[in-house]
């Protein structure tokens, strides 16, 4: 049955002193003080939106006193007080980053990069090497979109039953002590409503992990109500099916009220124990949780609130509680509570200030340079009078951004286009300098910065014997995955059927039953949770492949893909890295769900993550060598028609690596260039016997990686010499088939030395209908290449090439 959290008052009168009671009420009261004066400071103009925690302080601290080092956190945005409770944030850290301060120093979190309330610890050093996890608390970078943080909550809990069941993990001391550590995950009532919320707490029940989930439950999602949100207004209520018993596993859920001191303590104590030792999911929730603010700076509850219930949360308001009990229990007078009060406002305004003065001075000292560069160009212009007003309206600029200074400089440069360059040199001096720290500020480490990334790892050529055996393509990958299950015991991979058979396309057949079920392992029908799974286990050292098992499938998982793993590094500028490898099947086959190649919304959506798309087994096992060695996140795509097909076995099949971002020749040719990838490479090679009959010559390129694309434009010198390209493969029309072209026309500038109009070929707009038939009417065929470089040939020559 679900329990509610009850204890003997005396008991925890012995284990917790007076010293300990006042430092938790100044902490509360510092936090909430915070939280007042950063609504205040967004209303003042002086940061953009803010989003609070107030009203949630008592549970928070709770819930800090049994968090250990080595454990993880993955909450969302109204955790402030746990943070600070934790010592992983300060108030000056707190306001640095309601102000977007773009130091790492100022916003550890996130260099300024997230609004207010998005909390992270820096798992890693400067040079991209990992911290020692076990001797800090631990906070993954939070997302904004709700229950977001629920898939790589349970990754962070599975990574400890791995490192407890694993017995080749036990050397991996600086990530896990013998997986005691526990994940705890915070989420707002509402965000229950999620499927991601249902699908990671079911993971969590099946998987046994040690996971607190804690509900903060103010009875309101913004301005609706908890009866529009969730069966019988209560998530504890509905979820009692997954209280574990005498006979079956599950969960031990928890139901406290957020105002009441003892009883969350205890409650907090025993999730703590129950998560830590058994190794049980535990769920907490906080009933009677107020949110004396309403939700955002961008509203007030006052509007859907009733009389009768702003008057019930002023009165439990858990801080007002908080001081009846110390009040009612001897442990200090009013006046000592008002004069913490007091203290704590005083402090918390100590810091907002210094924060507001470090931010703003960095600001300050960019604008006096950038006005007195631009009066000192204006004097000297013929455009004095306009170049001069633009420094005086700069200086006089209330509360700058760094938007004012740059803006007004690149002004001051465009009125001063026809002036002789030394009037203006400095002025352009010193914005140049100013791009390259704002590239840095605002746009660096998308991707890895460090000795590990994959542009470091230097590429191995494939090597083949002799009598190489030619074998099913999916038994080069199988020799690949048992070597790397080998040789690297912080690999292991998981998803729907990759266990017991081995996967769908048997790449992992026998090795499961040669490495165990924690090395190679089954999941249920859960793409988003499988990301997740793999997300938290990264970001604790291990090194997973998650399998979506097609293409097609992947957009259950899109929005963790893109909102969670793809930014992870970028909006930690560097602080945590999640090398995930999302190994997945696609392009040709038959029908609307098993032929997938929605390429260019994966380029749109997964920038700060790898695409791999080989064209055989061959160059997918190479590339699964060379992401093994980098520290980025990837998304694998296979082909889903090769994997029985024949290759020949690599002799050096744990040692070849393929050089990302690095295209291939795979037949020259002097008439046009083609440029493409994966299972269109091998229609490619068949057209291309077809055209060579006609006398045409295609010289045809495999780009292997999209993201990274081509990084030393070695496609333009193809072009070079053909002078005329197609862009080809079987994403939509104005897919990836129009990113390579921009790619190569624009930014390779081929457009210098094309003869004829660069040209794509995509498939239709539509997915493709069933059977052969559909596969040959809805995407591009051997015919379909022939027709359309014979066109752009007939263009080019007519008479050599008369029309069809």
């Amino acid at each position: 049955m679900t329990k509610v959290a009850t204890f003997s008052k005396n008991k925890r009168k012995k284990t917790l002193s007076k010293q300990q009671l006042l430092s938790d009420y100044r902490l509360a009261m510092e936090s909430r003080h915070a939280s007042l004066m950063g609504r205040k400071e967004v209303f003042m103009g002086k940061a953009k939106f803010g989003i609070f925690g107030d009203g949630k302080e008592l549970a928070q601290i709770a819930m800090a006193r049994h968090f250990q080092d080595g454990d993880f956190r993955a909450g969302y945005y109204r955790d402030q007080t746990f943070m600070f409770a934790i010592g992983q944030l300060t108030i000056r850290e707190y306001f640095a980053q309601l102000y977007a301060h773009t130091s790492v120093e100022a916003d550890p979190a996130s260099g300024g990069r997230l609004m207010n309330g998005h909390f992270a610890t820096r798992s890693l050093n400067d040079d991209g090497t990992w911290k020692n996890l076990m001797e800090m608390k631990n906070s993954s970078a939070d997302i904004s979109p709700t229950a977001g943080q629920m898939p790589k909550l349970l990754g962070l809990a599975y990574a400890s039953k791995l490192y407890r069941d694993n017995e080749g993990l036990k050397s991996m001391t600086q990530f896990s002590n013998n997986g005691n550590e526990v994940a705890w995950g915070t989420i707002g009532n509402a965000s229950t409503s999620e499927g991601m919320f249902f699908e990671a707490v079911n993971a969590a029940g099946v998987l046994q992990v040690p996971m607190v989930i804690s509900i903060w439950d103010d009875g309101y999602g913004i301005s609706v109500p908890n009866e529009y949100h969730t069966t019988k207004g209560s998530i504890s209520e509905i979820l009692k099916g997954l209280q574990r018993n005498d006979d079956e596993k599950g969960y031990e859920i928890f139901v406290v009220k957020g105002w009441d001191y003892e009883a969350l303590d205890r409650a907090y104590e025993n999730a703590a124990r129950i998560a830590r030792e058994e190794h049980v999911p535990v769920m907490v929730h906080v009933v009677e949780v107020t949110q004396p603010q309403g939700h955002s700076t961008s509203g007030s509850h006052e509007r859907y609130k009733s009389k009768e219930r702003l008057e019930w949360e002023k009165e439990f308001d858990c801080l007002d509680q908080f001081r009846k009990y110390l009040l009612e229990n001897g442990v200090a007078t009013a006046e000592e509570l008002d004069q913490i009060g007091q203290e704590a406002k005083a402090y918390a305004k100590k810091e907002k200030d210094a924060a507001w003065q470090a931010f703003s001075n960095d600001i300050k000292n960019e604008l006096k340079e950038a006005v007195d560069l631009i009066k000192s160009a204006g004097a000297k212009s013929q455009h004095k009078q306009v170049v001069e007003s633009i420094a005086e309206e700069l200086s006089k600029t209330l509360n700058p951004i760094r938007k004012d200074v740059i803006s007004s400089v690149r002004r001051a440069l465009w009125v001063m286009r026809t002036d002789a360059e030394d009037v203006k040199a400095d002025l352009k001096s010193w914005y140049e300098i100013q791009q390259e720290l704002n590239e840095d500020r605002y746009s660096s480490h998308l991707y890895s910065q460090s000795e590990f990334s994959s542009a470091k790892v230097k590429a191995v050529a494939v090597e083949f014997d002799e009598e190489a055996p030619l074998v099913d393509g999916r038994e080069v990958l199988q020799a690949c995955f048992d070597n790397l299950l080998e040789t690297d015991p912080r690999f292991l991979a998981f998803g729907e059927d990759v266990g017991k058979i081995g996967d769908v396309n048997q790449a992992f057949a026998g090795l499961q039953a040669k490495y165990g079920e924690s090395r190679v392992t089954d999941t249920s029908i859960r793409e988003v949770t499988i990301i997740g799974q793999g997300i938290g286990a990264a970001l604790r050292g291990l090194r997973p492949m998650a399998e979506i098992q097609y293409l097609d499938y992947i957009h259950y998982a899109l929005m963790t893909l893109s909102d969670d793993l793809a930014s992870l590094h970028y909006r930690t500028k560097g602080g945590q890295k999640a090398p995930l490898i999302v190994r997945t099947r696609g392009h040709r086959l038959e029908g609307v769900w098993h032929a997938g190649s929605p390429i260019g919304m994966l380029l749109h959506s997964l920038r700060g993550m790898l695409l791999c798309v080989p064209r055989n087994m061959t160059q997918a096992a190479g590339m699964y060598n060379t992401l093994m060695q980098s520290d980025e996140p990837a998304l694998v795509i296979e082909c889903l028609n090769g994997y029985r097909l024949k290759e020949k076995m690599p002799a050096n099949i744990g040692e070849y690596k393929v050089a990302l971002g690095q295209p291939e020749i795979i037949r020259e040719g002097d008439d046009i260039t083609v440029v493409t990838y994966g299972s269109m490479c091998r229609i490619m090679e068949e057209a291309a016997v077809e055209l060579a009959q006609m006398g045409i010559d295609i010289e045809i390129i495999d780009v292997q990686t999209l993201l990274p694309f081509d990084v030393d434009h070695s496609i333009v010198e193809s072009i070079k010499k053909t002078n005329r390209v197609l862009f080809a493969d079987e994403d939509v029309p104005g897919g990836a088939s129009a990113y390579m072209m921009q790619q190569v026309v624009e930014e390779q500038k081929a457009y210098y030395h094309l003869d004829a109009e660069p040209a794509t070929l995509a498939a239709n707009a539509h997915r493709p209908a069933y059977s052969s038939d559909g596969d040959y009417f809805s995407k591009p065929s051997v015919d379909d290449v022939v027709e359309k470089v014979y066109g752009i040939m007939h263009e080019s020559n007519p008479d050599k090439f008369p029309a069809i």
